[in-house]
């Protein structure tokens, strides 16, 4: 397990280089189209993905990792011009995720992210209640409201609100889930920025992961499509 654990800790470390993108600083050398199909790939990587099962943690229990997620971008040249220059296919994200349980089978959780030699980060937060809490016979069932935001960007200011329905079962220590919902994307440019306006739209989602715990150790992996944009993320921790 201690191979494992430290298997997936150096490819966390050692893959931040190799996907490394630049600053989003040239948000006005892009055309209203442009504007907003970079909002999208930004709205789909920066929107709220819990990886984590429908199942509650309980009022003891909590679920913490670091997690690495990667959005596979569907607009590279827009994001090449925002960057002034970058050829990233792929927006790779750097996290530390805490979920918290609380009474009546309410779970609350928060993130904050990084993407690797930029200035783009985010931070994020779910409220999520199993309002079928699942047993031995039976799977959970989950409702979540999320919201997550930009920030470290200055010439833009975007924000993701978020709704899901989920479900998981256990077997043993593994717990596959799966999930569909919607986000909800604003995306202003700066007032600087006299040529842009804010854009407003919406995005489908689903998503399928595996959750398995080992007592010491949690891995939980989820693949992600938001709007058109893919997302493949990897979480290690510690789920109690």
């Amino acid at each position: 397990m201690r191979r494992i654990a430290a298997v997936i800790t150096a490819t966390l470390i050692l893959s931040a280089p190799v996907f490394a993108a630049d600053d989003l600083d040239n948000i006005g050398g892009l055309s209203q189209t442009q504007f907003r199909l970079l909002s999208e790939d930004l709205g789909a990587a920066l929107s709220y993905k819990a990886l984590t099962p429908a199942e509650p943690t309980g009022v003891t229990g909590f679920d913490i990792g670091i997690e690495a997620t990667a959005t596979r971008l569907q607009n590279t040249n827009a994001f090449s011009i925002a960057t002034s220059g970058s050829s990233l296919d792929v927006l790779p994200l750097v996290k530390v995720h805490v979920h918290k349980g609380l009474p009546l089978d309410f779970d609350i959780g928060a993130f904050y992210s990084t993407v690797p030699d930029s200035n783009i980060a985010a931070w994020g937060g779910e409220l999520r209640y199993a309002f079928i809490k699942g047993g031995t016979a039976t799977p959970a069932v989950a409702v979540r409201a999320s919201y997550s935001a930009l920030t470290g960007v200055n010439q833009i200011s975007l924000n993701t609100t978020g709704i899901d329905l989920s479900i998981s079962k256990g077997f043993a220590f593994l717990t596959p889930y799966a999930g569909v919902g919607n986000v909800w994307v604003s995306s202003t440019p700066d007032n600087s920025i006299i040529t842009l306006q804010k854009e407003n739209f919406t995005l489908f989602k689903y998503f399928v992961g595996l959750n398995m715990n080992f007592a010491v150790l949690n891995i939980a992996i989820e693949a992600d499509k938001t709007g058109d944009a893919a997302s493949y993320g990897l979480k290690l921790g510690w789920r109690f």
